[in-house]
């Protein structure tokens, strides 16, 4: 059902979120590490360190703990009453080979089940939330599980590899009276925005410097964040909590400032400085990190942002259901707080950095 401008997107039937989950890998990779290598130490640093993945970690074992974490705070739903496994990522390990199938069977959602790849840079993992609340909301399926996962990788010595960092969330969507969290809507903003990209055969991507801020992020994020407010009808002081994607420190906290949005609303989520931008998963693990603490009746406002370009915004209302039901996987913070420093010469061997 659209509202009369056409552009709100909400399903006929009511969708929550019934179980959800995230997975950050424990090695961190200071950003004075990066600093110490290729500036001297001498330029400055825009967070403090990042998550990257052990030599066994990828966008497919991301996805699967994740997964298993979102269902287990499902209630106890059999997996395979899923029929939709859907997996967006800008790392795919295969360029011809489906992450998705390979997370449905370590789940136990095969055979019967729909499953693909998404990508749109970094908001994957929200094109594919969206495309489960429709699944849902139209009656093809009880369940539909949306993952957003990366393994992020910059350029050597490029100002990318201080931030791009690894991890994943993932949501399994179904009926309102399950969920934990019900969706009020989305709204969708997106042009054809050239700031970032990476083109076939390529190890690392490339992207327009400061370009990337005003005409990309802010931008974009700004149009779906303020289009999805009128269209609902609420202001900022209506949401508990705010969760914007984050490539820096820098961005969520401008944009908030911008929206009208409090430090104190985009706190809980804000885990950039900690972990890195976690590409595809950014916006999602910030709102797992939200659910963690949010309380029954708490507004909370999504909104992601993906290079090329173009946001999505999604509102949700936190039900009683939260309580009794949050406490059956870890939460993100324990990840976060599950650490161990690495230095840059084991960072270029875990992340492959030299080819022979």
């Amino acid at each position: 059902m659209d509202d009369e401008r056409g552009v709100m997107l909400k399903p006929d039937r009511a969708v929550g979120i019934v179980g959800y989950g995230a997975y950050i890998p424990r090695y961190r990779l200071p950003a004075a590490e990066v600093s110490r290598v290729w500036t001297d130490g001498q330029g400055g640093t825009p967070i403090i360190e990042k998550a990257v993945p052990g030599l066994d970690e990828d966008a497919v074992t991301i996805s699967i703990e994740a997964a298993r974490n979102g269902l287990a705070r499902a209630g106890g739903i059999d997996p395979a009453e899923i029929r939709a496994v859907w997996v967006g990522s800008e790392s795919h390990p295969y360029a011809v080979k489906p992450t998705s199938t390979i997370v449905a069977a370590a789940i136990g959602a095969t055979p019967h089940t729909q499953a693909g790849d998404w990508e749109f840079a970094c908001k994957a993992g929200t094109e594919a939330f969206q495309a489960a609340i429709g699944f849902v909301g139209s009656g093809m399926a009880r369940y539909a599980l949306a993952i957003g996962a990366d393994t992020a990788q910059g350029r050597p010595g490029d100002a990318l590899e201080y931030t791009a960092g690894a991890g994943g969330a993932a949501y399994l969507l179904g009926p309102a009276e399950e969920s934990l969290a019900i969706i009020e809507g989305s709204y969708s903003f997106v042009t054809d925005t050239p700031d970032f990209w990476r083109r076939a055969q390529q190890h690392y991507p490339s992207h327009g410097g400061r370009f990337t801020g005003q005409p990309a992020y802010f931008r974009h994020i700004i149009a779906a964040t303020t289009g999805l407010m009128e269209t609902l009808g609420t202001t900022p002081a209506d949401y508990a909590y705010a969760v914007f994607h984050q490539p820096n420190l820098k961005f969520p906290r401008s944009v908030a400032r911008k929206l009208g949005f409090s430090p104190e609303q985009i706190a809980p989520g804000l885990l950039v400085n900690e972990i890195g931008n976690t590409y595809a998963a950014s916006s999602l693990i910030g709102l797992t990190a939200t659910l963690d603490v949010a309380r029954p009746g708490d507004r909370i406002l999504l909104v992601s942002f993906g290079s090329g370009a173009g946001s999505d915004g999604i509102a949700l209302l936190v039900t009683e259901s939260i309580e009794e039901r949050r406490d059956q996987a870890p939460t993100t913070r324990e990840y976060v707080a599950r650490r161990e420093e690495i230095d840059y010469a084991t960072y270029v061997r875990y992340r492959r950095k030299l080819r022979v």
